[in-house]
């Protein structure tokens, strides 16, 4: 969809200081909320549910990575869907399907039931979260938006830094001996009550001229990702039978088989999954690659992490959160820095530094990592975390602008969702390769005592390939344009909204 035909489907009632807009914001921002907490808040509360319900390290990776699956293969339709129906319509399905998804996931009879639950509840997050933008650019009018996206803006950096704590006080607290159980039903009432308030203040927005959907390229993206994941989170476990193998190579005749079809569908509707036209464009196709890595990089990362401190370590859930509270607000103070003072002045070298700087702190961690062993403090992190916290603010907020600068105007609205999908494709490629650079040097039958400097091994090793995936970044990061301008020749202006699929960047994965 051009991010002009939200513009044109604004609704003249609310634009012209009707209250309810406000009640509308309220209930979208609480929907954004929701899915920025969930995907934090699991994380923490990973240990748990491992040790509770037996599961095995593949299924705890797939509580993960299944949702970030999901996510990201329906985005862009979820967009869509909302232009074609109705935006209303398309987020009351979405929230209702996710707290049902939510109940499932929080009743879960064992990891398999989990797993499923959060495969619907990353495909029912595609439905919700785009319209999110959508409704507010149809809802208000020009001259309010600034100050509705610096809500937005804070209501990101809240979900960033209180979901790993409020998953850390619902696990800890063991409410009604349901143990991990609340962060998923805490979702329940919220959902409740914002279908109930969205059906009556937000008012019903369509495009006029909406693209088509594109189920067979949907289709073939999800079937080349999971034929890469399956085998990857599985093989360690199977022994790395040569089916693996064979399906990892299959990936890439699906992919191509893909990228043959998005070109046909393009001469044929113009309406495909994935415009090809924009990899022409030598910023984009680098910003695209760098979304993909840094997802790669942060799935490994934060799920690497929490088995360390909480398993490797014996931390309870509680400290663990504290312990990422000082990594969440350097992001917050870095990326308000980046964008408002530092980009305008120093362009696309503020990026370098920022994947550097991260480096910088990955690597210091793996020191202290190696250096105190089992006996490491939450102090003793707070300066590698915090120096990784900077440098992924640097990275973060600006990193969107950099690479739709030089996008033109008619595919600005395609290169967002585009961005926004292949970020989470990298988070839930990351989260797969956790079995091989993290697991894949921890032996799988370990006595109590070994468990511990096994998982503290196993954490150096994958911070290693941290290390390393933002170095090819910084590399990569060269191709952007060495300042970029605001939305060169086509992203949103003020008087335009975000394309079906678009979302504002996710501080903390």
């Amino acid at each position: 969809m051009h991010s002009t035909d939200i513009a044109h489907a604004r609704t003249p009632e609310l634009a012209t200081g009707d209250r309810r807009r406000w009640f509308a914001l309220a209930i979208v921002m609480t929907a954004a909320f929701m899915d920025l907490v969930d995907v934090t808040i699991v994380n923490i509360a990973v240990p748990s549910i491992q040790r509770d319900e037996g599961a095995t390290f593949s299924q705890i990776q797939w509580i993960t990575a299944g949702y970030a699956l999901a996510f990201a293969a329906g985005l862009v339709t979820g967009g869509r869907l909302g232009d074609i129906h109705g935006r209303k319509r398309v987020f009351l399905v979405g929230i209702g399907g996710f707290t049902v998804a939510s109940a499932l996931c929080g009743l879960a009879v064992n990891p398999e039931m989990l797993v499923a639950s959060r495969i619907l509840q990353g495909a029912m997050a595609a439905l919700m979260v785009p319209q999110v933008l959508s409704i507010v650019h149809a809802t208000f009018p020009a001259h309010e938006r600034g100050k509705v996206f610096g809500l937005f803006g804070a209501i990101v950096g809240l979900g960033a830094v209180s979901g790993p704590l409020l998953g850390a006080l619902l696990t800890e607290g063991n409410l009604f001996g349901l143990e991990w159980r609340p962060i998923f039903l805490i979702n329940l009432p919220v959902g409740v009550a914002a279908l109930v308030l969205g059906s009556r203040f937000i008012t019903e927005s369509k495009a006029p001229r909406a693209l088509k959907l594109d189920l067979p390229g949907v289709a073939l993206v999800t079937l080349a990702l999971l034929m890469l994941l399956y085998p990857l989170t599985r093989g360690r476990e199977l022994g790395w039978p040569v089916w693996g193998y064979v399906s990892m190579a299959g990936a890439l005749v699906v992919f191509a088989a893909l990228v043959a079809y998005e070109r046909a569908k393009g001469a044929r509707d113009g309406s495909p999954l994935i415009e090809l036209s924009l990899f022409r464009v030598k910023s984009f196709a680098a910003g695209i690659a760098v979304q993909t890595v840094f997802g790669v990089g942060l799935g490994v990362f934060f799920l690497v992490w929490t088995l360390y401190m909480q398993i490797g370590l014996g931390w309870s859930a509680l400290r663990a959160g504290l312990t990422g509270v000082p990594f969440s607000v350097a992001v917050s103070v870095a990326a308000g820095m980046s964008v408002q003072q530092l980009v305008p002045r120093f362009g696309r070298k503020v990026l370098q530094a920022g994947a550097l700087v991260m480096a910088a702190g990955v690597l210091i961690y793996l020191a202290e990592a190696e250096r105190y062993g089992l006996g490491i403090t939450s102090w003793q992190m707070a300066l590698p975390l915090v120096v990784m916290g900077a440098g992924m603010g640097l990275i973060v907020a600006p990193l969107t602008d950099a690479v739709l600068s030089e996008v033109p105007r008619e595919h600005a609205g395609s290169a967002s969702g585009l961005i926004n999908t292949v970020q989470q494709m990298g988070h839930a490629l990351g989260l797969g390769l956790v079995s091989v650079v993290f697991f894949g040097v921890i032996d799988e039958r370990l006595a109590p005592a070994e468990v511990g400097p096994a998982f503290v091994d196993g954490f150096t090793h994958a911070l290693g390939w941290v290390a390393a995936v933002l170095g090819a970044i910084f590399l990569l990061m060269f191709a952007l344009p060495k300042r970029p301008a605001q939305h060169v020749e086509g992203a949103a202006d003020a008087e335009e909204a975000p394309a079906a699929g678009e979302k504002e960047p996710e501080l903390v994965p």
